[in-house]
């Protein structure tokens, strides 16, 4: 089996944000491409990222005492600047998809920035990227070989 590696995964076309994009435009970014996160960019430049859950968690809670007007006034202001998470994790692009998934495990998030040497975004790898290739790669065994269960759990089972 061949190492495959993140540049021929990732997803190229990545759609980004800048700090001063404010929070409900971003929200709207998000739905309208479906996708659950936003690299935030200077200059070409990986500086954060903000997930749909962190657009989410920034929302006022139901419970508050805020008045609808003072809620979307401050929604309305609310830059990503001020609520994404700065330095992220990134991967190289010659990195393997095994090493992007080991950074995506162990800090428990669910895609990665592609960036190049100096920070610049290249791409983005996410676990359903992952997901297709271990998807692609299956059906490439299965029509290689007859399909058969895997025999470990029927082994010494009488």
């Amino acid at each position: 089996m061949r190492l495959e590696l993140v540049k021929d995964w990732m997803s190229r076309e990545v759609i980004t944000a800048v700090p001063t994009t404010g929070l409900l435009e971003a929200d709207a970014l998000m739905r309208e491409n479906k996708i659950r996160r936003l690299p935030v960019v200077e200059n070409g430049r990986v500086v954060g990222m903000v997930t749909f859950g962190d657009v989410r968690s920034a929302r006022p809670s139901a419970a508050t005492s805020l008045s609808t007007w003072e809620m979307n006034y401050l929604l309305a202001n609310l830059k990503l600047g001020e609520i994404m998470t700065r330095q992220p994790q990134t991967v190289a692009p010659d990195a393997t998809i095994g090493e992007a998934a080991n950074i995506m495990l162990i800090h428990r998030i669910s895609g990665l920035p592609v960036v190049d040497g100096s920070g610049k975004l290249l791409g983005i790898i996410t676990e359903s990227d992952i997901f297709r290739m271990v998807a692609h790669q299956w059906r490439q065994v299965m029509e290689e070989e007859s399909p058969q269960a895997y025999q470990h759990y029927d082994q010494g089972q009488s």
